[in-house]
């Protein structure tokens, strides 16, 4: 055991006591540690692997979630969270509809499939690649955690449908359809500089079409609600929303509305609950927070965008700073779990997940970064939820989905 996976183990002890969120009777508690060690716990969307690109950041050490530089995730804090499989998204932000934009978006898309592979490579006592919930199950009989690959936002694909199977043929297991802006494949949930919702592309027909075929499962989350209804309508196979959530407990264009969750459902697919503060509930407004932000905006650019590592952290330090001078209420674990409660009541317990968007989002009280996601589990606990209800939410549901669409591909 390495250094950082023994002072891992030893915080356990600890954990309860150190994390404010952790207040909870140690039966409720003892019962999520055994509910988290019996079951295959998965999430279905972060943005670490973005991180992995750093070259003074190692996902082998615990980072102190106090550490404004820390990130969400880590593989010691993965441990202390009770979370056995994560899929890291490759993110591309959305450029121009051009050769040179498809090619850099192609690199930037491979160069962060590359960092996870090389993740399991230089952690392989800790961590293993997945391609399918065998694989992972796999894993985690072997004491390991498992890595999965997403790809978010098509972009990267451009207009080569030849590139489908290539991401796939990667490890690849997933593409978010879009991003913030709209692209050759479809529209974006968040982009209406164009107030017509055109939805999905023929282009995008066929990217979905290759998806069925290959067995890469469709993501519709971030996509318009014509792409959304427009995949929907075009997929052989289930669809899965891999960090979205519900429209009716939270009024954001992010998230599925009441009517989306039945499509889906009879989709026979799965949404897994976002964790970013915004999609989880509509706090008061900070008037002078947002003039900060868009300041910090109008400086350095889009975040996501930021290549260079030293401009990055100067515009992280300047974010974190407008954040700690101008504070927001967040909501909370409870918050979060009212999601889960209404996806079991509008559609049934077996069509929702986790998809915390950690490292693209995150501000959740309690479970702010991964070594928090016990809690969510206790308080399932706390609401009555049985045992194999609280293992589908935990990966059941996702991995039947994972599973029909590669079935579906083989045939």
């Amino acid at each position: 055991m390495s250094k950082p996976f023994l002072g891992a183990a030893l915080a356990l002890v600890a954990f309860a006591a150190a994390c404010p969120a952790a207040k909870t009777s140690l039966p409720v508690e003892r019962r999520a540690r055994d509910l988290h060690a019996r079951f295959l716990t998965v999430d279905t969307h972060c943005d670490t692997a973005m991180r992995l690109l750093a070259p003074d950041w190692k996902i082998g050490d615990r980072h102190d979630p106090a550490d404004r530089f820390s990130g969400k995730i880590d593989l010691p804090r993965m441990r202390e969270g009770g979370l056995d499989a994560e899929f890291f998204a490759a993110f591309v932000g959305q450029g121009p509809l051009t050769p040179e934009g498809y090619e850099r978006a192609k690199t930037n898309a491979l160069r962060a499939v590359e960092a996870v592979h090389k993740m399991t490579e230089d952690y392989a006592s800790v961590i293993g690649l997945a391609v399918d919930p065998a694989g992972a199950r796999r894993l985690k009989k072997e004491g390991k955690l498992a890595a999965f690959i997403g790809m978010e936002n098509g972009y990267p694909i451009g207009r080569d449908l030849s590139l489908v199977e290539f991401f796939f043929d990667k490890g690849v297991r997933y593409i978010t359809l879009c991003h913030s802006s709209d692209n050759d494949i479809c529209d974006s949930s968040t982009d209406r500089r164009d107030p017509e919702d055109k939805g999905l592309s023929e282009f995008g027909r066929q990217v979905v079409a290759e998806c069925n075929r290959l067995g890469m499962m469709v993501d519709v989350s971030h996509a318009s609600d014509k792409s959304f209804y427009d995949v929907i309508a075009a997929s052989k196979a289930p669809v899965i929303a891999s960090h979205s959530s519900a429209r009716a407990v939270c009024d954001n264009p992010r998230n599925l509305t009441d009517d989306q969750l039945r499509a889906l459902a009879r989709n026979g697919g799965v949404v897994q609950i976002c964790f970013l503060g915004a999609y989880v509930k509509t706090m008061p407004p900070v008037p002078e927070r947002e003039a900060a932000l868009k300041e910090i905006e109008a400086k350095y650019g889009n975040f996501r965008e930021i290549r260079d590592e030293a401009l990055r952290k100067e515009a992280m330090a300047a974010r974190q700073a407008a954040y700690e001078k101008f504070p927001q209420a967040r909501p909370d674990v409870k918050d979060l779990v009212d999601h889960i409660d209404h996806v079991r009541e509008v559609v049934g317990i077996d069509y929702v997940g986790i998809g915390t968007d950690f490292d693209g989002g995150g501000g959740v009280v309690g479970c702010d970064d991964v070594s928090g996601m016990i809690h969510v589990t206790e308080e399932l606990v706390r609401r009555g939820y049985t045992d194999r209800e609280i293992e589908k939410v935990w990966g059941g549901n996702f991995l039947r989905v994972f599973q029909k669409v590669l079935d579906l591909a083989a045939k």
